[in-house]
């Protein structure tokens, strides 16, 4: 299979992201040099350690990662609760959502939905270079619709999609992820 690298992003020819979701998981190695010395550190200087060395990893440009199947993504969340088990120091077998909840981290769908809506924010605020903001289309703009109710709350167009994969593209994973709302 063919892939590419670009910025840190690993694509194959079908844009399945199992490229880019095996080689960013496998911060196992980070991990267990992190438990073997967790006992020197607080439970606060383990989690800037593993946010550091290995969220920074699974969030770094994650939001390419938007719509994959769940299956795709497990690899991330096994990092991400492996690395909740590191920093609060539990056992294989105690229950980790607990503790993803007391260290505030949002699970692997969360955290790309957040970096979604984050870039959909600062593209609104201006805060993004001019061809993501070109990506999004108020309602407001859109010739005869200006008056209408949506336009003064700020919504933004969704953009019609045909097959699957184009639902994964920003201009349309942005509005499929905030709103909730699902396209057949």
């Amino acid at each position: 299979m063919t892939v590419v690298q670009d910025l840190g992003v690993w694509f194959d020819a079908e844009l399945s992201m199992r490229s880019h979701v095996s080689q960013v998981a496998d911060m196992f190695y980070h991990l267990r040099q992190i438990r073997a010395v967790r006992r020197q550190f607080s439970c606060d200087i383990t989690a800037r350690l593993v946010t550091a060395l290995v969220l920074s990893h699974l969030d770094y440009c994650n939001a390419v990662l938007a719509s994959l199947p769940a299956a795709t993504l497990a690899p991330f969340q096994r990092v991400l609760h492996t690395a909740a088990r590191t920093v609060l120091d539990l056992k294989p077998r105690d229950r980790v959502t607990p503790a993803l909840r007391e260290l505030h981290w949002l699970p692997v769908t969360e955290r790309i939905q957040y970096k979604l809506c984050l870039l959909v924010h600062k593209s609104l605020l201006g805060h993004t270079p001019e061809y993501i903001s070109d990506l999004l289309t108020s309602v407001a703009n859109i010739p005869g619709r200006s008056t209408v109710r949506a336009s003064s709350c700020g919504n933004l167009v969704v953009p019609q999609t045909r097959r699957r994969i184009d639902n994964r593209a920003f201009s349309a994973a942005h509005c499929e992820q905030e709103t909730g709302y699902r396209r057949s």
